[in-house]
């Protein structure tokens, strides 16, 4: 055999098996990569997407915290003015109760001594009787000078 025909049939089966990978295997392994190429892509736009959500939703966040800081200090403000009004209030009611306690003890100290000189007038009023009936030797009747007692616990009361 001769060199020139071993050459010109490798260079054959070369060419034949170029175009067969050409044909058959270079083909899905040009899709295989093209379809990798766009997974890529995807995932790139899709963690860029995922980057803006992220710093969109870190923004709203944000935002939520502050109002609700801010709903929370109106809450503590209100809560503390009505705290101060609660505390006015009753310490208005508990002047007005101790006002009307006072009264009420000025009034029934009041009664208790007019009760206590209607007592006081009727026990001189009797010691008064029984002192007079003692120097007059005889029994006065209280009824019958019922009269006279009360002009004489009036007299009493005045002096």
């Amino acid at each position: 055999m001769n060199v020139n025909a071993t050459f010109i049939g490798q260079v054959i089966v070369f060419v034949i098996l170029l175009w067969f990978f050409w044909r058959f295997v270079v083909p899905p392994l040009a899709q295989a990569n093209t379809d990798r190429q766009k997974k890529i892509a995807a995932g790139l736009a899709a963690a860029e997407r995922g980057q803006k959500d992220l710093e969109e939703a870190k923004s709203r966040a944000d935002a939520v915290v502050r109002e609700a800081r801010e709903r929370a200090n109106q809450i503590l403000d209100q809560a503390n003015r009505r705290s101060g009004e609660m505390i006015d209030s009753a310490k208005q009611t508990a002047s007005a109760e101790g006002e009307r306690l006072l009264a009420s003890a000025r009034a029934e100290a009041g009664n208790e001594t007019a009760r206590a000189r209607d007592a006081l007038r009727r026990e001189v009023g009797a010691l008064a009787v029984t002192g007079a009936s003692r120097l007059l030797g005889r029994e006065i009747d209280a009824k019958a000078h019922a009269q006279l007692l009360d002009e004489l616990a009036e007299e009493i009361a005045r002096g």
